[in-house]
């Protein structure tokens, strides 16, 4: 009896319709026409108004090249690359057949930049891997913090005056060389490398750094091979933009390295004139004497035309900085697997 009464309620349970999951509508999700228009609408207008802010900060980069390339490639010649300003009287002609030259100032400019970044770069690179590696915590990264933000907004005047008194004091008064304004420049260097190598530390993979420890990699071994090789091009990059920083700077130089118009070779010995400060010194000669019978081989208007010549100069350096910076940094760069 009890099974039969077994048999029949399983029949009847069989015979129940089995419980289905509840249907989700999805197409009452879908956006509507008007939906999809007006973000298509806002799509365009952003695209546009991107492009337009694009365009605007192109312009005033674009009209700075083609002003100075316009004015200054008529003067950038091989004579005016190979000779210094010896000799050179008003707007006559040298002995050579042109007007004076700019091969000391980039001899100059070229020395006083390696002096500026053999001192910053390897002080702010420590400085940035003990920032990120060693003391992540504590008042003494806080109190350096603070002071490479004090320094990065140091007017460049005040870096002159600080390595002028200081070769004053260490050398004697009236202490002026090259290498004096390689310490001015590092001064304003040392920020950027400092901000763009912790950025670039901070980018690096925790796992990177645990893998090595798993190891039995010791942690400076770590930093050295693994951190600073996985970081090293952005680094690169940001010791570029410490150079393009200070390449351009005039007042610290003019009262450190000075200006002359022969060729100096030592850098650690009397003054050296840089690109930036020539520039200054012809421009504001705005014009040469001529005699009367000079006739038409002396220009008047020849201290603008060689400043404009010089600052194409110095961006065709700077350029080539650029692409020497790239080219160190894809070469050095750990290769990706795809």
């Amino acid at each position: 009896m009890s099974g039969g009464n077994t048999h029949s309620n399983g029949a009847a349970a069989a015979q129940e319709p089995a419980q289905t999951a509840p249907v989700i509508d999805f197409a009452r999700f879908a956006p509507t026409r008007s939906h999809v228009a007006a973000r298509k609408r806002h799509s365009v207008i952003m695209g546009s108004l991107i492009s337009l802010a694009f365009i605007i900060a192109l312009i005033p980069l674009a009209s700075v090249l083609w002003t100075t390339i316009s004015r200054g490639i008529a003067r950038l010649n091989l004579n005016f690359l190979s000779y210094n300003m010896t000799g050179v009287v008003g707007g006559r002609p040298t002995p050579s057949g042109g007007y004076g030259g700019i091969l000391h100032a980039i001899i100059g400019t070229l020395e006083v930049t390696l002096g500026a970044m053999v001192i910053s770069v390897p002080i702010g690179l420590m400085c940035a891997v003990f920032l990120i590696e060693y003391a992540r915590r504590g008042a003494l990264p806080r109190a350096i913090s603070l002071m490479v933000d004090v320094m990065s907004g140091i007017p460049s005047i005040v870096a002159g005056l600080f390595a002028f008194s200081m070769f004053a004091v260490l050398f004697g008064p009236g202490t002026i060389n090259g290498f004096e304004g390689s310490v001015a420049l590092a001064l304003l260097m040392i920020p950027t490398v400092v901000k763009s190598s912790e950025e670039m530390l901070k980018v690096v993979p925790t796992d990177l750094r645990e893998a090595s420890y798993a190891l039995g990699v010791t942690k400076q071994r770590t930093i050295s091979k693994v951190v600073l090789r996985t970081a090293l091009p952005g680094i690169v990059s940001g010791i570029i933009l410490a150079i393009a920083r200070v390449i351009g700077e005039t007042a610290p130089l003019l009262m450190t390295a000075g200006f002359i118009s022969s060729t100096n070779l030592n850098l650690f010995s009397g003054q050296m004139t840089t690109l930036p400060v020539y520039v200054y010194q012809e421009y504001s000669k705005l014009s040469a004497t001529c005699p009367a019978n000079a006739g038409s081989s002396c220009v008047t208007s020849i201290p603008v035309e060689r400043a404009w010549a010089a600052a194409l100069a110095l961006i065709i350096i700077v350029l080539l900085l650029n692409l020497v910076g790239r080219l160190v940094a894809k070469v050095f760069a750990v290769p990706t697997q795809r």
